[in-house]
């Protein structure tokens, strides 16, 4: 790149600086994406103080925060193929105008009396289902805006992984000051707040790219399912993180969190909490400086620090080794996360990317559910220890399929 010079008989090529990550539009789609999960991150907290103010008990959070994620994971797809259909930032926008509503009324009901459950559910839904319309958008959005793509993702993780940790926090102590209902609609502003941002780039079309003529929804699904599906790296790995929902993540959130606040108590878990969104916030910096040729391998290399999540609650560790556990977990789980979805953004064809991102995201998140739901009773039939370390055992496992796969193994960086 760049031009050529003569240094005492030499020949010397000049090298072009790499563009800068920070743009205009870098900066704003930043903004809009961490005031967005600043926002996802808080109303969980939120939601559970006002229902239970209400009077509705564990169960009634249950059923808010089902009715939060559920629509979320079964609409996602279809958020992908509106996505591509009529343009990722537009279908952000309206989601983020829509959650902003949704959120806005949730809030005035809290704040006028006791809402009826029913309404709170419908409402969190709406919230819910909004969410799906915006995810699809920023796989997207995210290679239009960065010549660097690893080094945004990156860039986007860390960002994930702070407000992980500062959201729930920041939640917690509006609500020492404030009613449930303030913290419900100052959480609804950041929905606003990303929304503006959205609205103000310039490098992305509020429409969809060119198309040779119309096609149907049901068409736009087909492709979608059937560009996910000729690429066998990237249906092999959902397939793979299926079975490590199932049994290793699901168990090691359910029963791992439960087995730290009764065995250790709150803070130590808050503790060993903030350990982990501080590796994931190193795994991120590490994906910054680091380019491997093979970025799903070293990934799947990463990725076997997991293992040392319910490895260490399994072994009863001292609470500052767990720590550190947790924390290596996040440096291998953040590095995979940001190999993955780069080889996604960077393999894909723009014109179909939010439909196979949101296949990806589908198939990862189905079975995390079933194997939360499934953890607790099967520790009281095998007991908590022994199913933790089978889902540490597990996770190795499944890192190994990975490897062991050669489409995943082989799969090289898109600028090789």
């Amino acid at each position: 790149m760049g031009g050529a010079k003569t240094a005492g008989g030499l020949h010397v090529e000049e090298q072009s600086p790499d563009p800068p990550l920070w743009t205009r539009d870098f900066r704003l789609f930043f903004t809009a994406r961490t005031t967005s999960l600043l926002g996802d991150s808080m109303l969980p907290i939120a939601v559970t103080a006002a229902v239970i103010r209400a009077g509705f008990g564990t169960s009634g959070v249950g059923y808010a925060l089902a009715a939060l994620v559920g629509p979320f994971a079964a609409l996602i797809i279809f958020g992908g193929v509106l996505s591509d259909r009529f343009g990722a930032r537009r279908l952000m926008v309206v989601s983020d105008a829509a959650r902003l509503c949704s959120q806005g009324a949730l809030a005035l009901l809290f704040l006028l009396g006791t809402p009826q459950l029913w309404q709170i559910l419908v409402l969190l839904a709406l919230i819910g289902a909004g969410g799906a319309i915006f995810q699809p958008g920023v796989a997207s959005i995210t290679p239009r805006i960065a010549h660097d793509v690893q080094k945004a993702n990156a860039t986007l993780r860390i960002a994930e992984s702070v407000t992980v940790v500062i959201g729930p926090s920041l939640a917690g102590l509006l609500l020492v000051v404030s009613a449930p209902a303030t913290v419900v609609a100052l959480d609804a502003l950041t929905y606003a707040a990303s929304g503006a941002c959205l609205l103000k780039l310039r490098s992305v079309p509020m429409g969809p790219a060119p198309r040779d003529g119309a096609t149907s929804f049901r068409a736009d699904l087909v492709e979608g399912w059937r560009e996910f599906r000729s690429r066998t790296w990237l249906w092999s790995v959902i397939v793979v993180f299926m079975l490590w929902q199932l049994a290793g993540a699901g168990p090691t959130l359910t029963l791992g969190n439960s087995t730290l606040v009764t065995d250790y108590g709150e803070s130590v878990f808050g503790l060993v909490m903030s350990a982990l969104g501080v590796g994931s916030v190193l795994g991120g910096i590490v994906a910054i400086r680091l380019r491997p040729r093979h970025p799903l391998r070293a990934g799947a290399v990463a990725m076997t620090l997991w293992a040392l999540m319910p490895l260490s609650v399994a072994l009863g560790l001292p609470a500052p080794v767990i720590a550190a556990c947790y924390a290596g977990s996040g440096v291998g789980m953040a590095f995979w996360s940001v190999m993955f979805h780069t080889s996604v953004q960077t393999h894909v064809p723009q014109d179909v990317l939010g439909r196979v991102h949101a296949y990806d995201a589908a198939g990862s998140l189905v079975m995390k559910p079933i194997g939360q739901a499934v953890a607790g009773p099967l520790a009281v039939v095998v007991g908590t220890v022994p199913l933790l370390s089978v889902a540490a055992v597990l996770a190795l496992v499944t890192c190994a399929l990975m490897l062991a796969i050669p489409s995943v193994r082989g799969l090289t960086r898109a600028d090789h």
